[in-house]
């Protein structure tokens, strides 16, 4: 008897169809738990910073990430890390202030276990839960690192908001969303609770205040991107910020911009044959607050093609007379000054705030690059944007490298 050919056909693609169906089933099993498993619900990117020195990142078999934070050696003074003391209206209780910085341990060790999952943690760390969804930012550095990554969300507390420009933050703070917690040494541990974070960033070596925060059992990480001596090491610590709020990728993206963009800039800038000085700061309260030879902004000059005249291995803002930094700095090319002057900066109060600046050749030439915090967001913004800052710097140095009708953003030379 002949079989049919057609009832052959049929069993073998019911066949086909019943194998398809049976290798596909682990697979979509193995989805379906990838989809409702803690770890599987995020694709963690890879962090290893390139410039940032203070912190380190080592990943585990398990899952676990080990974030070592350790002050890079020979890193910034504790006195305070820029040419403008930390608040000049109460210079004259620096000495007081200086008693009270706390010491930071040698360093922090972090275990970073995504939320939902169990996770051995090695002996000497810290277990962080994470993302996290509710911080507290100390300083203007970390909320730039926020404010970069669009995470405001996470903040719920700061300390001020002292010439913040940022209305975001602002209108979080009139609604409530984020909280005040007040300044170094007055922190109100009721409104820190009050913000129910999960941690809290902190920058070390600055005033007292810290055992207050600590008396709420709060995690404390310590922030020390105000440490790093290069422009790019400060800006990659937005990376470290990201690991604890799910953001790595957005990071990585983020910063290799920045670097991208710099790095063209200061070679741009280093072709060039002639190489101005420069010098910065101003008197304050008696006394010329100038950031030393190995300070991040000293890196920043170099990079864009100047010769910045402390040649010291001073990296935080070191106090001189007036008389030691004219007999450093009388002929220095230009002069860079920051400073909240209230209204329109000019070279007729930079002479009455001091006779004696009308003296020098950067005074005389007009050659004073001024940048004014109450006029721009400079803090809460520019740690962030190293590359800008480069520019504006190469702009004014070599004006002959960018187009004509480039605008600055930050500084310029004062009219």
């Amino acid at each position: 008897m002949r079989k049919n050919p057609l009832n052959r056909w049929w069993l073998l693609s019911l066949f086909a169809i019943v194998l398809l169906f049976t290798a596909c089933v682990p697979d979509r099993k193995k989805a379906q738990a990838s989809a409702e498993s803690p770890q599987g619900s995020r694709d963690v990117a890879i962090i290893q910073p390139q410039y940032a020195k203070g912190f380190t990142v080592t990943y585990l078999d398990n899952g676990v990430r080990l974030v070592d934070v350790v002050p890079a050696e020979g890193g910034m003074s504790k006195k305070h890390h820029g040419d403008q003391p930390a608040d000049s209206s109460k210079h004259k209780k620096k000495a007081d202030g200086e008693q009270k910085r706390e010491k930071m341990p040698v360093g922090y060790h972090f275990a970073l276990v995504e939320k939902g999952t169990e996770a051995d943690v090695p002996e000497g760390y810290v277990k962080v839960s994470v993302p996290i969804k509710r911080t507290i930012c100390m300083t203007s550095l970390q909320l730039s690192n926020f404010i970069a990554l669009d995470a405001l969300d996470v903040v719920k507390g700061i300390t001020s908001t002292k010439n913040l420009f940022n209305k975001d933050v602002h209108q979080r703070v009139k609604t409530g969303d984020i909280v005040k917690i007040g300044m170094e040494g007055e922190f109100d541990p009721e409104l820190i609770l009050a913000a129910n974070p999960e941690l809290i960033f902190i920058s070390p070596f600055k005033r007292g205040g810290y055992a207050t925060i600590k008396e709420t059992g709060i995690m404390l990480i310590p922030h020390l991107g105000y440490k790093e001596l290069d422009p790019l090491g400060q800006a990659e610590w937005v990376k470290f910020v990201a690991m604890f709020i799910g953001k790595e990728k957005e990071a990585n993206d983020l910063f290799d911009g920045i670097a991208k963009r710099y790095l063209d800039l200061k070679e741009l800038a280093q072709k060039t044959t002639t190489r101005p000085t420069i010098f910065s700061g101003e008197m304050h309260g008696g006394n010329w607050f100038a950031v030393g030879g190995k300070n991040h902004l000293a890196q920043l000059f170099r990079d864009a093609g100047a010769d910045y005249i402390l040649n010291n291995e001073e990296t935080g803002g070191t106090p001189i007379e007036y008389e030691q930094m004219y007999a450093i700095a009388a002929n220095a090319d230009y002069w860079r000054i920051l400073n909240s002057f209230p209204g329109d900066f000019s070279y007729e109060a930079l002479k009455k705030s001091e006779p004696r600046n009308a003296l020098f050749k950067a005074f005389k030439e007009k050659h004073v690059i001024y940048c004014n915090m109450k006029k721009t967001p400079y803090y809460e913004v520019t740690p962030m944007q190293p590359d800008v800052l480069l520019q504006d710097m190469v702009a004014i140095f070599h004006p002959e490298l960018l187009p004509d009708d480039y605008q600055p953003r930050y500084y310029r030379l004062l009219k």
